[in-house]
């Protein structure tokens, strides 16, 4: 069970992963429950937005796909208790050296991130 959970959720990440890199909204739904709720520190400065806000903000920019990026998101950690998890990622993009650290929960047979916070530090 445990395993299987692990599989599921790396999966859900990796939807995740590619929705960012592509700027793909609807891989991005997929990955989130629709009433998560963002936090982060970007260079000091708190951001807060609900999901819809933040996929539109995705949405209105270019793609570290269409930029020429390299793929370099990585899962650095997930920990598992019961139909809760956590996940650490290291997600550098668009300039900046992103750390998200994810909460997800199992709904209907499907994991989905519920929380997301990240923190920007220094320079990719």
């Amino acid at each position: 069970m445990f395993d299987k959970s692990v599989r599921k959720i790396e999966e859900t990440i990796r939807i995740y992963f590619d929705g960012l890199f592509f700027g793909d909204i609807d891989k991005l739904k997929k990955a989130f429950d629709a009433e998560c709720v963002l936090f982060g520190d970007i260079n000091g400065e708190s951001y807060r937005k609900s999901l819809e806000d933040y996929l539109a903000g995705v949405k209105n920019r270019k793609s570290p796909s269409e930029l020429k990026e390299t793929f370099k998101m990585e899962i650095l950690a997930i920990e598992v208790l019961g139909h809760v998890a956590i996940a650490k990622l290291h997600v550098p993009m668009l300039g900046y050296n992103y750390y998200d650290f994810l909460s997800l929960t199992e709904i209907d047979g499907e994991w989905k991130i519920v929380n997301k916070l990240f923190v920007h530090v220094g320079n990719v």
